[in-house]
């Protein structure tokens, strides 16, 4: 384009149809190509989801991506296009702890995009016994809060089931207040899971001294309860309020901005070794002094980084916990192996929960 002669919105349009064009008839062979992969995927009984080869094609967008668009929305929009190529390879049923508007329900959406099938599950637990009993290929369940810490739900369901580990996200957490109320003076009543409300409590304290404080969960079923109380308000996400049709009354009122969750896909997958990936364990010890430090050492004499540990009463025994942690490497690495391999030798038992890409908690 030059001054003297500017192309007109028509010429501009024209060009935009025409790329239409080529996105449609690339997109048609890059399903057909999906479409020969599921085939093959079929004969030899691959899972249809790989998040570590879907790791592969978004480093890749990140590396080649010339601008203006984001890397962040370059991946938005080739979520979507993996989705369908998926869902035509074979349609995917995910469940997730429902129900529709939870911030499993957008982690469930960011992981599988729209394409594929979601099933809305009351719990926690019945997340984990629809992958099971293979009501749902996949399972999308909170693991941690960057404010609340771990969701204990989750980790004590491990020891009942069989289900693996294969996918984790992060979402950031953007709580807002919902309510059918003209103003804060109006509200009486705040409908809120115990995570949301602690992590909104500063807020809350200064905002709503008098409120009572009722605990509902999920954050969907907290919105739902809003609508049909007139004095009362939810704290909920945006995707809440879309689902309930509720008014956002004041938005952004969690009390730590950089807030956010991690969330694990729950499978039988065992995703290959991308170079960057994240193990996880679970195990327990005699109880006796030193156990734990001495079974920690294991991974310590091997230079294994440990992400995260954490502790669960186990329940079947009094006064005797399970113990889950997070290590830096994939099964297959010489190190992590000989570092389970000693902590072996001083557990009770030790299961290895999965491998799978890591995620930056901060690329999101």
């Amino acid at each position: 384009m030059t001054e003297g002669n500017p192309r007109t919105l028509l010429d501009i349009r024209q060009d935009i149809d025409a790329i239409d064009e080529q996105l449609v008839a690339l997109l048609s062979k890059r399903v057909e190509l999906a479409q020969e992969v599921g085939l093959i995927k079929g004969k030899d009984n691959r899972p249809y989801f790989t998040p570590e080869r879907e790791r592969q094609i978004y480093d890749k967008l990140d590396k080649i991506n010339p601008g203006p668009l984001q890397s962040r929305q370059l991946s938005a929009i080739f979520r979507e296009i993996i989705s369908a190529a998926r869902a035509a390879e074979k349609p995917l049923v995910a469940a997730y702890w429902g129900p529709p508007g939870t911030y499993t329900n957008l982690a469930a959406i960011q992981t599988f995009g729209a394409s594929s099938s979601f099933s809305p599950q009351d719990s926690i637990q019945d997340v984990f016994h629809a992958v099971e009993h293979g009501k749902a290929d996949y399972g999308v369940v909170p693991v941690e809060n960057s404010v609340a810490g771990v969701v204990p739900e989750t980790l004590d369901m491990f020891p009942q089931t069989n289900v693996k580990i294969c996918a984790e996200i992060y979402i950031p957490i953007h709580h807002h207040l919902l309510s059918t109320a003209e103003s804060l003076n109006d509200i009486e009543r705040v409908y809120a899971g115990p995570q949301p409300a602690q992590q909104c409590k500063r807020w809350l304290r200064a905002n709503l001294p008098n409120a009572q404080i009722i605990e509902v969960v999920p954050t969907a079923k907290a919105a739902e309860a809003a609508l049909e109380d007139p004095k009362s308000a939810a704290i909920a996400n945006m995707l809440g309020a879309e689902k309930v049709g509720i008014p956002v009354l004041m938005e952004h009122i969690n009390d730590n901005a950089s807030n956010r969750t991690r969330f694990i896909i729950l499978g039988y997958n065992e995703p290959a070794k991308t170079g960057n990936d994240k193990t996880s364990v679970m195990f327990n010890l005699r109880n006796r002094p030193g156990e734990l430090v001495t079974a920690l050492r294991a991974f310590e004499t091997h230079g294994v980084n440990l992400m995260m540990i954490e502790s669960r009463p186990a329940q079947r025994a009094t006064f005797e916990y399970i113990f889950y942690c997070d290590c830096a490497g994939h099964r297959t690495d010489e190190a992590l192996q000989a570092a389970i391999e000693t902590l072996k030798a001083y557990a009770l038992e030790t299961t290895i929960l999965g491998s799978y890409p890591y995620r930056d908690p901060l690329d999101i």
